[in-house]
């Protein structure tokens, strides 16, 4: 072919842009988005549409209505629960920053002994379940509880930390503060050094520096951070349940919804509310941060211009940072003691110490465990799967429709467990399976699927992401050798994902075997119980809360194994890759 013969654009032509059945080369992969795309329609899409319709349906003309919502707005206590579940949100979201802040600041702006151990340490939190450590933070900082109990004897006074909303707000603050500080730290870092040097030259410093140019440079890393909090403790529904906080959204839906009956509309309309402010949360992010630059000048921003701390200056920040790192480790420290208590109760610490707890975790718990990790399991497998294809399909292809795959799996971010949850039973309490005696709704299959769901979008980015660093060349030597595209992607494209796609089923296991808000919905009997559900039991009584103390330590195990094991993996993959292209 001459040089100047223009070749045609890969991907460009009528048969890329027509549907894929009608051309044998694309058959395999619109066959594989069409089956996808008709699973996250039938477990996500559709029972999220069912939650919306009903709350829509008159129940007694079965007419389209706006009462529903009249009803919901005219009742006192829903009012009241808007209204708590909007407080608690935004203030853990102030707690929050108020924790992350200074960790973050400190350990990106002055050369501090120990950095990166505060950032690790500043992580740990996210491990636990929020509803886990809210007993332990109760016995911590309760009105009972250590802090509260010296107080009363030396100061004569007590603090309300975990009265009402008021323990909600810290159990929440405490858990998901990482997520700002995550982001908040890499915004820092990525600040363009010339732009405060500038600031400086011309006569800003301390407070005002950071007020006027600092935050403002790292705000898109605080805005992510915060919309997470926010939307993560608006959902919640553990932490107030255990905390015995009912006038909240998710509470409300989950009572309305197990106690008055799946027909009641009022569970209905929470869930929709639930959902609507999820995107609006996501929509007010995207409003503030449109229109305004944020780009640095030099590549990677050069990062806060780092100073040394005066004497004076070192004893505030370690103190601050001490206090701090003690604030947010004692949910572990409290349920590690609970975990191995005899009696805890009325005093700073427990009157004796057992392994007695342990057992009767062991004996009465090892249906959940095994139970968690057929579902967890499950779970995470099928989200690599999925994450995997769809990343390929995505990426790799010129279907119609593809990023509709994407959109789709990663709408479940937006969808609160309890939604979910509520939407299944209303789609298939009606499904009756020929080989069972019970509807599907009340299968254990049911359950595993509700946490595919639900973790599939952290699989999805593990996996797009390593799809990303495998080279299209790559593909095309192997099928110019003769290879077809269903066996290069086996032996070639696969094996070359292999670490993110291992990071992605990891992560998934580990967050999925901790997952409460969907599950609780969908328990049918105790023998298909998870292990969170089963934390949820064992929390119930005072005299559980010791195994149920242990169980949760298993629980942080597992999320902590899960959480290492996914950063070995990660890391391991990366110096592979880069070994390789440096030979």
């Amino acid at each position: 072919m001459p040089q100047d013969t223009p070749r045609p654009a890969v991907g460009t032509g009528l048969a890329d842009r027509l549907p894929a059945f009608l051309f044998p080369r694309l058959s395999g992969a619109a066959l594989a988005g069409l089956l996808i795309a008709i699973f996250l329609l039938g477990f996500l899409i559709f029972p999220v549409l069912q939650v919306v319709y009903v709350a829509f349906i008159d129940s007694r003309s079965g007419g389209l209505t706006l009462q529903n919502f009249a009803d919901f707005f005219a009742t006192s206590l829903f009012r009241e629960s808007f209204v708590n579940s909007f407080y608690v949100s935004a203030m853990s979201v102030v707690v929050a920053t108020i924790i992350a802040l200074p960790l973050a600041y400190i350990t990106t702006r002055f050369n501090f002994g120990g950095s990166a151990l505060i950032q690790s340490l500043g992580f740990i939190p996210l491990i636990m379940p929020p509803f886990v450590g809210a007993v332990a933070m109760s016995l911590i900082f309760g009105r009972n509880g250590t802090v509260n109990l010296m107080l009363r004897e030396h100061l004569g006074f007590t603090i309300p930390f975990m009265e009402g909303l008021n323990g909600v707000i810290l159990v929440q603050s405490i858990h998901y503060f990482p997520f700002i500080l995550i982001n908040l730290s890499a915004s820092l870092r990525n600040i363009d050094r010339s732009m405060e040097e500038a600031a400086q030259n011309l006569g800003s410093s301390g407070l005002r520096l950071f007020r006027k140019i600092v935050f403002p440079l790292a705000m898109p890393g605080y805005i992510a951070g915060a919309v997470l909090v926010f939307i993560k403790v608006f959902d919640d529904l553990g932490t107030p349940l255990l905390l015995n906080v009912n006038n909240m959204l998710a509470p409300q839906a989950y009572l309305r919804i197990t106690s008055v009956g799946i027909s009641d509309p009022m569970g209905y309309v929470i869930s929709v509310i639930l959902v609507a402010f999820s995107i609006l949360s996501l929509w007010a992010s995207f409003l503030v941060m449109r229109g305004k630059d944020y780009a640095t000048v030099q590549k990677g921003g050069g990062g806060l211009a780092k100073r040394d701390l005066s004497g004076r200056e070192k004893v505030i920040a370690y103190g601050a940072v001490l206090f701090i790192l003690a604030l947010v480790l004692s949910p572990h420290l409290g349920l590690l003691l609970l975990s191995f208590s005899t009696i805890w109760s009325f005093a700073p610490l427990p009157d004796g110490y057992t392994w007695a707890n342990y057992v009767r975790m062991w004996e009465g718990s090892q249906d959940y465990i095994l139970n968690t990790l057929l579902y967890a399991g499950i779970a995470a497998l099928g989200d690599v799967i999925l994450g995997t294809a769809i990343a390929y399909i995505v990426m790799r292809t010129g279907l119609i429709g593809r990023k509709g795959l994407d959109y789709m799996a990663t709408a479940a971010l937006a969808v609160p467990g309890v939604v979910l949850g509520i939407g299944y039973l209303r789609t298939f309490q009606g499904v009756d399976v020929p080989f069972l005696d019970k509807p599907l709704a009340q299968w254990w299959v049911i359950i595993a699927i509700a946490l595919m769901i639900r973790r599939l979008p952290y699989a999805l980015r593990a996996c797009m992401a390593a799809l990303q660093q495998v080279s299209v060349a790559l593909e095309e030597a192997a099928e110019s050798l003769g290879a077809t595209k269903s066996r290069t992607i086996r032996r070639v494209v696969v094996p070359l994902m292999t670490g993110g796609i291992l990071a992605g089923f990891v992560t998934s296991f580990a967050t999925a075997a901790v997952e409460l808000s969907a599950t609780i919905m969908l328990v049918s009997s105790e023998a298909d119980s998870p292990l969170a559900y089963g934390i949820y039991l064992f929390m119930q009584t005072p005299s559980g809360r010791g195994a149920g103390a242990a169980l949760g330590i298993v629980a942080v195990i597992i999320v902590g194994l899960g959480t290492f094991l996914s950063q070995i993996i990660i890391e391991r993959d990366k110096k592979l890759k880069t070994s390789g292209a440096e030979h």
